[in-house]
């Protein structure tokens, strides 16, 4: 029997319900396509049973990847994308909404600002490790629809405090850490996607998944100071409410689409006891504290950029000035999301820990180079400084990251292909959240150098020496000479 061409998706559930038995509209029953010759599974159709569960589920059959596994996976990723990227977005509110905060009458020390821009980042970084888990206890769909749906404890708590200036200090504190529940979301959607590709797929569904996600918090910093502004109502006052309510409906819209068209995988499990073994590996220790200086460095400086351009240039009093000054901070996350697939590709080309080693030294140069032309009050050679070191954090990010499966691969006995495959996937989240605990660091830096001498020039100097000592370490481990790293050109 020649097997019925599949769609490009279901669009109904009867369908839905005629894609998953192989059938087409008005066909008499018959029995399923045989499988190919050297087919995994005994099936080429998708099995889909109550609560969207794939029983199935074969990627690395090719029939049934090219029938109906790969739409299926697009469509997964697709809503995983579009939940992430607001998991982000969410994840990134309190950086520049802290802004506008003393504008509409809340009473807030410059630490306790600092605070609330580094709170959501303290709590997402610890929230992805046990996120890194709920795809296999509770399934994907299941788990991004729960985890969409937390999302609307920030932003709603935003819309009905953020009128109030009397609300209390403790309470904002309370609400910047719920907005850590978009943190974790990185950890489980990059676990789920991870199980719908086939070995060879899985780098650039894992990219584009990440790098959706990375757009949110550009987005969120682009589009709140608009939104805040546009709804003043003509007052002389921004409309602070307005940075939670504007992003519910398309919490809702991305909570029913992954309820609607995602899938749990009935196979999707996590190897626990792997994932504990990955801790007592060097190597991810390693390779999570050259994290922190790519990834931290963007979460980092994402968070508290907003807050550094209104400290550093005061003339932008009028909150319509600084709503115009504070929507192009959106343009370093953004170039930072854009340039990580380039460093991924470098390393590919060149090696992941000479562009990461490259990156880090030009980083230090960049950092002092700010702490240096402050004087000349320049906002625009400023905004530049900072696209560039933005940039090279993404550029970073892609090539530290992509060192991971390599280094994982040379630390393990050549027969051993399953524990290198096991640890790299156990590493690839542990180091995923400790990278985002720099996200915590760099505004507590700032924070504390600002505190201690009235400016941030202490906490910039850090950063430069900072990253000259990453730029060793990973030169020391990886690129020595003599090493088995350095003559596989990690």
């Amino acid at each position: 029997m020649t097997p019925q061409p599949y769609s490009t998706g279901p669009t109904t559930d009867a369908e839905h319900e005629l894609a998953d038995t192989g059938r087409s509209p008005g066909a008499p029953d018959a029995a399923p396509p045989r499988p190919a010759e050297g087919s995994t599974g005994p099936e080429d159709r998708l099995v889909v049973e109550r609560g969207r569960w794939i029983t199935n589920w074969q990627p690395e059959n090719v029939r049934f990847w090219e029938g109906p596994g790969r739409v299926t996976a697009r469509l997964n990723l697709i809503w995983s994308v579009f939940c992430e990227f607001l998991g982000f977005a969410v994840w990134q509110l309190w950086s520049v909404t802290v802004v506008f905060l003393p504008q509409v009458g809340f009473d807030l020390t410059t630490s306790q600002q600092f605070w609330l821009v580094s709170l959501p980042p303290l709590v997402g970084a610890t929230l992805r490790v046990p996120y890194s888990f709920t795809v296999a206890l509770f399934g994907g769909r299941n788990w991004t629809i729960v985890s969409g749906l937390l999302l609307l404890i920030p932003t709603t708590a935003m819309a009905f405090t953020l009128g109030n200036p009397e609300t209390p200090t403790w309470v904002l504190f309370a609400i910047a850490a719920t907005a850590g529940f978009g943190g974790g979301n990185f950890a489980s959607s990059m676990a789920n996607i991870t199980f719908f590709y086939p070995a060879k797929e899985k780098g650039a569904a894992l990219g584009v998944n990440a790098a959706g996600g990375n757009l949110g918090v550009a987005v969120a910093q682009f589009t709140v100071p608009i939104v805040v502004t546009a709804f003043a109502f003509g007052t002389f006052q921004p409309n602070l409410p307005m940075a939670g309510l504007f992003w519910i409906p398309f919490i809702l819209l991305a909570t029913w689409g992954a309820w609607k068209y995602m899938h749990n995988l009935s196979h999707a499990k996590n190897d626990i006891k792997g994932s504990l073994s990955t801790l007592k590996e060097k190597h991810m220790w390693v390779i999570a504290v050259i994290y922190i200086g790519t990834f931290g460095s963007f979460m980092g400086f994402g968070s508290v950029f907003p807050t550094l351009i209104n400290m550093t240039f005061p003339e932008f009093s009028s909150f319509q000035v600084l709503g115009a000054a504070l929507s192009l901070a959106f343009m370093g996350p953004l170039v930072g999301s854009l340039s990580r697939p380039y460093g991924g590709r470098l390393a590919d080309r060149i090696g992941g820990a000479r562009v990461t080693v490259v990156c880090f030294l030009i980083m230090a140069v960049v950092t002092a180079g700010v702490v240096l032309t402050l004087p000349m009050a320049s906002f625009w050679l400023y905004l530049l400084l900072f696209l560039m070191l933005f940039t090279l954090t993404g550029v970073a990010n892609g090539s530290s990251y992509r060192m991971i499966p390599l280094v994982f691969r040379l630390s393990v006995k050549p027969e051993d292909r399953v524990g290198h495959e096991r640890k790299a996937s156990a590493a690839l989240g542990l180091i995923g959240a400790v990278g985002g605990y720099g996200g915590f660091a760099i505004p507590q830096i700032l924070n504390f150098s600002h505190n201690a001498t009235g400016t941030f020039d202490v906490a910039f100097w850090c950063f430069a020496a900072a990253y000259i000592g990453f730029a060793f370490l990973t030169w020391a481990v990886y690129m020595r000479p003599g090493t088995i790293y350095a003559k596989a050109n990690v």
